[in-house]
């Protein structure tokens, strides 16, 4: 498999994990902030899948720095601003949100998670 198609894979894979898990959460911020008919799960499901390509590309194309992590928190933004039809605040406020509730889901797996294999016998092998 040759760089370009790995990187490619990588990207395909990139996207659809960031879709599973950040859209439920972003979806349930927005709902919160900006109301059931501005924020569509759909909406939710755009805002990552571009802004998980947006980043991909401009990593491709720029050295990782503070200047780029600052212009993709504005994109990321001008994304929850435009598909949730909200104002620049709100948007940020909606972003804060959405990473606090999937901490907060992060968390609750983990729990699941562990307490799952220390049924199985399995919690001193894996932590």
């Amino acid at each position: 498999m040759s760089d370009i198609d790995l990187a490619i894979v990588n990207l395909i894979v990139s996207i659809i994990v960031n879709i599973i898990v950040l859209s439920p959460a972003l979806w349930i911020s927005g709902r919160l902030l900006a109301g059931k008919d501005k924020a569509k799960f759909t909406d939710a499901l755009w805002i990552v899948g571009l802004g998980t390509l947006i980043g991909a590309f401009s990593q491709y194309l720029f050295k990782e720095g503070i200047l780029v992590s600052i212009i993709l928190l504005v994109i990321w933004l001008g994304l929850v601003k435009h598909f949730f039809d909200t104002g620049w605040l709100r948007a940020l406020v909606i972003a804060i949100v959405a990473v606090i509730i999937w901490l907060v889901i992060i968390v609750i797996l983990g729990v699941l998670l562990g307490l799952g294999l220390a049924i199985l016998g399995l919690g001193g092998f894996f932590g």
